[in-house]
């Protein structure tokens, strides 16, 4: 049970957080690989049933064996909770809310507002993105500009999939493109509000804050009624990938 089960799964799975925790310092790398790995994992656990109540047993395995860590109880051997132990010890209890918050996943439900998917978001992108700052040495104040941008990426990212999401009621109960365009409003808004306080983020934190590639382009077209998102793929080539990364490397510029 090693580091190497994680960094595997987060390559193939979170490209986008792979490469940009390669940007953190050498010694900060195992804690964000880790807790990116144990988000992949909960974020799949309510999905590996179509029955609600097996699904949410699954969830709560992740919510006791988190909650049972942060009282200093090592885990069963496990290819993601292991090497979680190792990098955050006791401190991973602190992540128990990041699976809390995918219980409503287990029930397959649409959201019936864009405020809805907002709270969601915020307490999974936004809160994950949140422990990672802290990891790398931010205050309370820096965490809470975190949650900004893992809220406006969040809302990106979940804009990004809803084209896979509206076919199987996951996405917009009310399939109207307002609500889309309401989304990337607030998106916009979070970037915003992460940007004019960049300052009280320490820069050791910058890898953790990546927002992903095409963000810019993906807001303007849902905002100036280009694209149609909840039919609309828009794709992101390995290209716009290496250069998004790229300058986040050479800039350590996470800030839209």
């Amino acid at each position: 049970m090693t580091l190497e089960a994680c960094t595997n799964l987060v390559r193939s799975q979170d490209p986008d957080r792979f490469g940009a925790a390669l940007v953190a310092n050498p010694q900060d790398r195992p804690a964000l690989i880790t807790l990116y790995a144990l988000n992949l994992e909960i974020a799949r656990a309510p999905f590996q049933s179509g029955e609600p109540l097996l699904a949410e047993m699954r969830l709560q395995w992740w919510v006791d064996r988190l909650a049972e860590m942060g009282t200093g109880r090592p885990p069963p051997l496990h290819d993601v909770l292991t090497p979680l132990w190792e990098a955050w010890g006791s401190a991973a209890g602190d992540l128990t809310p990041l699976a809390e918050a995918r219980r409503r996943d287990c029930f397959r439900e649409p959201f019936a507002t864009p405020e809805e998917v907002a709270e969601y978001v915020a307490d999974t992108s936004g809160r994950l993105m949140a422990r990672a700052v802290a990891r790398l040495g931010a205050d309370a104040q820096g965490q809470a500009v975190a949650a900004d941008q893992g809220l406006g990426a969040g809302l990106v990212a979940w804009l990004r999939a809803l084209p896979q999401l509206q076919p199987i009621g996951l996405g917009l109960a009310g399939g109207d493109p307002a609500d889309a365009a309401r989304l990337a409003r607030m998106a916009r808004d979070a970037f915003q509000r992460a940007a004019g306080s960049r300052g009280l983020l320490p820069k050791r934190a910058a890898a953790a804050l990546y927002s992903g590639p095409g963000v810019g382009r993906l807001l303007s077209g849902i905002l100036e009624n280009k694209v149609n998102i909840l039919e609309e793929e828009v794709v992101i080539t390995p290209f716009q990938r290496r250069a998004s990364l790229a300058r986040l490397a050479l800039t350590g510029r996470w800030w839209r």
